[in-house]
């Protein structure tokens, strides 16, 4: 019977020191059934998964699963029961093959004791045939892109015959097919009978693949449902318990005068002339596809790729930086779509990475003034109300919300006429996510005119004043708030408006 419940965890409760991570959480899913365990960072999420997976025991509470009572599990007595985590950080090697990381330590051995790789390879083939995967049993992992590792860690739970796989934030490295293709894994193993516990920020993919919806907060469980009974505005709310019509913040003043006008721009990555207006306290969203050329059009602002043609107007003054540092000179700020490799040094200090770019207004006579620099960062911490232990830890070790804010602390030291979020949320929890867009919308109501690029549907539609559309590189349409929705952006972004043009 497929409803009835593989997993029971009672009133589980688990104390860290003095703070209480989780509080008599009871979570329960269906055999053969996804079910998305979702919440803010800090919800709970990750230690019931470890108590789960046998990494911590917890102070009070019982597992029952498939019908047998546990008081908790040790990491082995959980995998040989048939429970398997596939966390977001995949646990392999990358110089051995698919089929000896799939077999590590349990290798096939014959009657004289040798690996048997003839039966190691046919075994593994099985696997992956059973995922419908083209992978070849003697591929080196390292040889792999990141999504065919995943299927390999998938092939390796289903080896340890796993009655139940836990995803930790699956869909964190993918994009489009890749993403398609763990669904398409996902529902296969659904079919055979296994459940999927699916953890994910990531709201749209809980309501296509997700059966069921367990929301966590602060330690305890705000809302268990099947997922056709909750609505996205619903699921926000239980999430940050604020009505969705908060979490997007709208405009309170009427926008000013142009600040920035792009006129029939083009660059190597551009080769059509794209032409935009950016006006004071304005978010101007631009949407399209991957590749439709938004990041592009956003580098040909900030003078990251040289222009080929066209002219960039800022406060009446023609500019044409030659350069990010020149761009940055003239008023422009940009947070970068990949803020870990363009936005941050993961291995400098918080202190380091938020005072980089206005280092000469903290020095003297080319000396750093501590008592400023500390002065600094205490402000915008405040401001900005960035989560850290100290100014002196490195930004790898911050959330991926307070990484997004440190960048944009950063830039607003230069005081920026105009700021180009790229993907401003992306790998960020939802409570995070409110506030970045509180940031965004404080920011533009001091007058900062805001260009936004997002993939985010939802982000584009709530956030936006005025929304432009790309399709192979070209803008093709300009929609105002009220008249622009999901479908016909997609439609928009996809056909670039050549459907309309038929129909007429």
């Amino acid at each position: 019977m497929t409803d009835a419940p593989i997993l029971e965890m009672r009133n589980i409760s688990k104390a860290f020191g003095g703070v209480q991570a989780l509080s008599e959480v009871s979570f329960s899913c269906r055999k053969g059934k996804v079910h998305a365990l979702v919440g803010e960072n800090g919800a709970g999420k990750s230690t019931l998964i470890k108590i789960l997976a046998g990494a911590y025991q917890a102070d009070s509470g019982e597992i029952v699963f498939k019908s047998r009572r546990y008081a908790g599990f040790t990491a082995r007595e959980a995998m040989a029961a048939g429970i398997s985590i596939i966390y977001q950080e995949l646990n392999l090697v990358q110089f051995m093959t698919v089929s000896e990381n799939i077999f590590l330590g349990r290798e096939p051995q014959s009657r004289l004791g040798i690996i048997d790789a003839r039966r190691m390879a046919k075994e593994t083939a099985d696997l992956l045939g059973r995922l419908h995967v083209r992978l070849s049993p003697s591929a080196e992992i390292g040889e792999l892109t990141v999504a065919s590792q995943q299927m390999v860690e998938i092939a390796k739970a289903l080896s340890q015959n796993a009655d139940l796989i836990v995803m930790d934030e699956p869909s964190a490295i993918l994009a489009g097919q890749e993403l398609e293709s763990l669904f398409a894994t996902i529902r296969s193993l659904t079919d055979e009978g296994v459940t999927v516990i699916y953890i994910s920020h990531r709201l749209n993919e809980v309501f296509e693949i997700a059966d069921d919806v367990t929301v966590l907060k602060d330690g305890r469980v705000v809302g268990a449902q099947p997922i056709a009974e909750v609505t996205r505005a619903r699921l926000i709310q239980m999430m940050v318990g604020r009505p969705l019509e908060e979490v997007f913040p709208r405009a309170r003043r009427s926008r000013g005068a142009p600040v920035l006008t792009a006129t029939n721009v083009t660059t190597e990555r551009l080769p059509h002339p794209a032409s935009l207006t950016l006006y004071e306290g304005e978010i101007l969203g631009l949407a399209g596809m991957v590749g439709a050329g938004r990041t592009e059009a956003a580098r040909a602002l900030f003078g990251a790729d040289a222009l080929r043609s066209g002219q960039i107007v800022l406060k009446d003054t023609p500019i044409r930086p030659q350069s990010p540092k020149e761009a940055v000179e003239a008023g422009l700020a940009l947070v970068p779509e990949d803020r870990k490799t363009q936005g941050l040094f993961l291995d400098q200090s918080i202190r380091t990475n938020i005072t980089l770019s206005s280092l000469n207004k903290l020095t003297r006579f080319g000396v750093i003034q501590s008592g400023r620099e500390t002065e600094t960062v205490e402000r915008v911490r405040r401001e900005l109300s960035i989560a850290m232990a100290s100014p002196e830890l490195e930004a790898q070790h911050l959330s991926g919300g307070n990484q997004q804010k440190v960048v944009l602390a950063k830039w607003l030291q230069t005081s920026p006429s105009v700021i180009i979020f790229d993907e401003p949320t992306r790998g960020v929890d939802v409570g995070a996510k409110f506030e970045i867009y509180a940031l965004m919308r404080e920011l533009a109501e001091r007058g900062v005119a805001i260009l936004m690029i997002s993939s985010d549907l939802i982000e584009i539609l709530g956030m936006s004043d005025r929304i432009l559309v790309m399709h192979e590189r070209r803008i093709v349409a300009e929609l105002a708030r009220d008249e622009a929705s999901e479908e016909r952006i997609i439609e928009l972004a996809t056909t670039g408006g050549q459907a309309e043009s038929a129909a007429s």
